[in-house]
């Protein structure tokens, strides 16, 4: 087909940048992300992979103040609970990083997984149903992509209660929480995640995830 894209050895390149310097953003600046941005940013996650072309990321916009506020106790309560499971060094560790942007960031987005979506007509989900809310994780790192694309930094915000969060928004009971997302301009640049940075966890090497049968 005539206009089916060639992609260039320099562009090659630059797909390695962005994938490499996509990082888990917890430090933001407040400015705001203007609304043409955001927009695109959410409708490139729309063109993710989905099981029997279902669609079933929905996305809510967390913007009312009070909500923000209940979101941020919960992620409170929740992160102390977590601190209560390690010990030591690993404790005293875990206490000292940053683990949300919540604070700062001035996007904050749910995203869920609707388990009975009418688009699709349940093909390809029949035997493996997790597949719903695979093809949500995808669309989530779709997002990531396209912010880093655009200088938007991208915090999934994972130490919450999915159930106490899906109640504070009042979606429909067939959703599920898959990621909470902090949005906003990055106050740092750096090609390494930050759990790297501060020797919580160092990358293993690509050989330890390969097996062959």
């Amino acid at each position: 087909m005539s206009d089916t894209p060639h992609f260039s050895a320099a562009f090659r390149q630059q797909l390695v940048d962005l994938i490499e310097w996509r990082r888990d953003v917890r430090r933001f600046r407040t400015d705001p992300i203007p609304p043409d941005v955001l927009t695109e940013i959410l409708r490139l996650a729309t063109h993710s992979p989905s099981v029997g072309h279902s669609q079933p990321w929905r996305f809510v916009l967390v913007e009312d103040p009070g909500l923000r506020v209940r979101i941020r106790r919960n992620f409170s309560a929740a992160n102390s609970e977590a601190l209560h499971a390690y010990k030591g060094e690993k404790a005293r560790l875990y206490a000292s990083l940053k683990l949300s942007g919540l604070d700062d960031a001035p996007v904050q987005l749910a995203i869920f997984c609707d388990n009975d979506p009418q688009a699709g007509d349940g093909l390809g989900r029949q035997t493996i149903p997790q597949t719903l809310h695979y093809s949500v994780a995808g669309a989530v790192q779709t997002l990531a992509l396209a912010a880093r694309a655009w200088g938007v930094g991208v915090g999934w915000v994972s130490i919450i209660d999915p159930i106490d969060a899906k109640e504070s928004l009042n979606v429909p009971e067939h959703w599920d929480l898959v990621s909470y997302l902090c949005l906003g301009y990055p106050q740092e640049e750096h090609r390494d995640p930050e759990l790297e940075r501060f020797g919580w966890q160092q990358r293993l090497p690509l050989e330890s995830f390969i097996f062959r049968r």
